[in-house]
């Protein structure tokens, strides 16, 4: 992982882990400034303030300083799980211009308090066993799935694909697993953004492409501070974005445990600790560049899984190219380009492999023994619930900030993994739980002193 490439494959592979999250980056500004009636002007402008400061959290997360950043190959960008929240405070406001400040102020409250929580908050990781990271890890690739469906849909899940849509993400799968079956060494490394370019390719006759992004587009724009205004300390939006950040810290534990499964380098309380850091300090700072609250893209790991490139610097690429689109939004719309069915088709295989990495991990957890199947099981139903419908939870009365929770499937899912596996194999129990392997030496009786010395004298005899 601190292994520096050289620079063409350095910047393949970085280009790579942008065309993976690009969409995941701009989807919430874009959703956002569309609920708040934004200028398209105004949501170029969320837009490119949302890569510039994923750009300075995946630096952050990692190359890091002092005590942040876990130097792991992540990228940090804006959490979709923050868009419910953002949405319910700018409803709460009298003008949903005015909203953006709201916003910003509690997420600089919601990212500094993070950062404080952070040394605490780590500590949490000897809940977290095979039985339940292994779980957390399946629920990561299985709420992503949807997204790639989604796009395949082209961003509209409401309608049935096309067959057009189809074709595309069906040509770019078929690219993207011949290239990983045919290619060998770098290029095979980044099928994934050989698929995603023959796909968009392919998509250019069949008249899927709109380069309308790209023509209106600034060559050079800075995201100037507080462009919308300085930030204003509301306290029922502080809450709000206070429960979504310990959401964030929640999915970025789970995100780091898988990553050190993936990589082969375990995510231990000081690496999660250095991790948290990262996603809160960048929380606090975004707000001051117009951005959002920060988390770890768990669809970046399936893409390191596929790949087998584990620096951190080809990530570390990625977030230096994140803010220089965030400075060029001419260039930053090049990658808008690309079809969203032809992100579908490759999202099958990234977000694939993080669910096949976590049936990996439940498979060492030992299913057989104990409780760890009724733990599992449970878990991954309850983080379902949200993926198969997301309207669940509306109509029982149930308060906003627990909806958050309830709402992400990994979050839901991860709380239910750590109760019932303290409930099944921990409360009640001895020192040893249940269905887990001795871990001591077994007990050996030792020969008594005379057996002991007949049989030495007997090796001696026959010895030559």
């Amino acid at each position: 992982m601190d292994r520096l490439l050289p620079p063409g494959r350095l910047l393949a592979g970085g280009f790579q882990h942008v065309a993976a999250s690009y969409a995941g980056v701009v989807a919430p500004p874009l959703v956002l400034g569309a609920n708040l009636g934004l200028s398209p002007l105004q949501i170029t402008f969320l837009v490119s303030a949302a890569l510039f400061t994923a750009g300075i959290a995946t630096l952050l997360q990692t190359i890091g300083f002092w005590k942040v950043g876990a130097r792991l190959p992540f990228v940090n960008g804006v959490s979709f799980a923050g868009v419910a929240p953002m949405v319910a405070v700018a409803n709460a406001q009298p003008h949903k211009g005015d909203a953006l400040p709201v916003i910003y102020g509690a997420v600089i409250v919601a990212g500094v308090l993070g950062f404080v929580l952070a040394p605490y908050f780590c500590r949490l990781v000897r809940f977290f066993p095979p039985v339940v990271s292994g779980t957390v890890i399946t629920l990561i690739g299985i709420t992503l799935l949807p997204v790639a469906f989604t796009w395949i849909q082209d961003g509209n899940r409401d309608h049935p694909a096309s067959l057009t849509d189809l074709g595309l993400a069906g040509a770019t799968l078929a690219v993207v697993l011949g290239l990983r079956r045919l290619l060998r060494g770098f290029l095979q490394q980044i099928a994934i953004l050989l698929g995603l370019a023959v796909g968009t390719l392919i998509a250019i006759p069949v008249g899927a492409v709109d380069f309308t992004p790209a023509e209106h587009a600034r060559l050079v724009g800075f995201p100037s501070p507080f462009h919308f205004g300085a930030p204003h300390f509301a306290i029922s939006a502080i809450v709000s974005m206070c429960v979504l950040m310990l959401v964030c810290m929640t999915e970025s534990t789970a995100d780091m445990l898988a990553l050190g499964e993936v990589v082969g380098r375990e995510a231990d309380e000081k690496v999660i600790a250095r991790g948290l850091r990262a996603d809160t300090l960048g929380t606090a700072v975004s707000p001051l560049f117009n951005g959002f609250a920060n988390s770890a893209f768990a669809q970046n790991i399936g893409l390191v899984a596929i790949t087998r490139v584990r620096s951190r610097f080809v990530v570390a690429a990625c977030g230096l190219m994140f803010v220089l689109l965030g400075l060029s939004p001419v260039f930053a719309s090049l990658i808008a380009v690309v079809p969203r069915p032809v992100l579908g088709g490759a999202g099958i295989v990234l977000f694939g492999s993080v669910a096949a990495s976590g049936v990996n991990v439940l498979l060492k957890a030992g299913l057989d023994r104990g409780d760890n199947l009724l733990v599992a099981a449970t878990s991954l139903g309850v983080g379902l619930i949200p993926v198969i419908s997301d309207k669940f939870y509306d109509g029982a009365g149930i308060p906003e900030t627990l909806k958050i929770i309830l709402n992400s499937g990994v979050s839901a899912g991860c709380i239910s993994a750590v109760a019932l596996n303290l409930l099944f194999n921990h409360v009640g129990r001895g020192r040893e739980a249940p269905g887990e392997e001795c871990t001591e030496d077994p007990v050996i009786p030792r020969p008594r002193p005379r057996l002991a010395r007949r049989a030495t004298l007997a090796v001696r005899r026959r010895s030559p």
